[in-house]
């Protein structure tokens, strides 16, 4: 049986690094990944503060990973100082591809929300709660918001930040895109953050605005379509929260719309 995704173009716009399995996702259903990462992570312009958290790892009794660049970027430093630093803390995830990051790196014990993502998933948690953890670690970019550190604050907990990477607008060049795009190539759009939608919309410029105000935008959380609708878009299709929810979504709209 044919899936509903074959041939169908899609827009990847995570970073690089990231977008290998949501287009491995999008390719085993049939469909075509059209990679354009709109975000590319940079190491910390200042790591000293980075380096001083990494030094005291066993004073958190709760380590939290904001994203999948927060993983990749801060495991490897810190099973480099200590190979079991995670053995004696507790680490969570915010989602299901941050845990999904930890796996990989052998991490097997993660509190991860199983439905809602974020900040809100990870504080409504028993975890949180019961008790509510003393003294918190969020690994996270640079300029990162503060929902999660601000909930902890209110429980009562001590709350630290290990920003170890920057995100950075590419140089890309986006008329090859929109030449696809001109050729009927780009049929969706996925869009996993704020930011990404608007460095999306800024490389895109103006050549670019209506191809994507009319291509239906596919996005995991509610802050995101709120945004992208705020911005004109058109269509814009909240999925559940993870790579799986968002091809399932794709594959649910391409069967009706043809």
């Amino acid at each position: 049986m044919s899936s509903a995704l074959a041939g169908v173009g899609i827009l990847i716009t995570r970073p690089l690094a990231q977008a290998a399995s949501l287009a491995a996702r999008v390719q085993a259903q049939g469909g075509v990944p059209v990679l354009f990462p709109t975000i590319e992570i940079a190491a910390p312009e200042d790591a000293s503060a980075l380096t001083a958290c990494i030094t005291r790892l066993p004073e958190f009794d709760l380590i939290v990973f904001v994203s999948p660049s927060a993983v990749e970027r801060a495991v490897p430093l810190f099973t480099a100082r200590d190979p079991d630093w995670a053995r004696d803390c507790r680490v969570a995830a915010v989602g299901q591809g941050t845990w999904q990051g930890l796996q990989r790196h052998g991490i097997e014990k993660v509190i991860v929300p199983a439905r809602q993502t974020g900040a809100a998933g990870l504080l409504d948690l028993p975890e949180f709660t019961t008790p509510a953890p003393r003294h918190v670690l969020i690994v996270r970019g640079v300029g990162g918001r503060d929902e999660l550190a601000e909930g902890l604050k209110a429980r009562g907990a001590r709350v630290e930040y290990a920003e170890c990477y920057r995100r950075v607008r590419p140089d890309a060049d986006a008329e090859p895109l929109l030449e696809r795009w001109r050729r009927g190539e780009v049929a969706a759009v996925t869009v996993t953050s704020v930011e990404i939608l608007e460095n999306l919309i800024a490389l895109l410029g103006e050549p670019g605005a209506a191809y994507l105000r009319h291509t239906p935008m596919f996005v995991h959380h509610p802050r995101i379509a709120a945004a992208a609708r705020a911005r004109g878009i058109e269509r814009v299709i909240e999925t559940a929260p993870d790579e799986a929810g968002l091809v399932v979504a794709m594959q649910a709209y391409f069967a009706r719309h043809g």
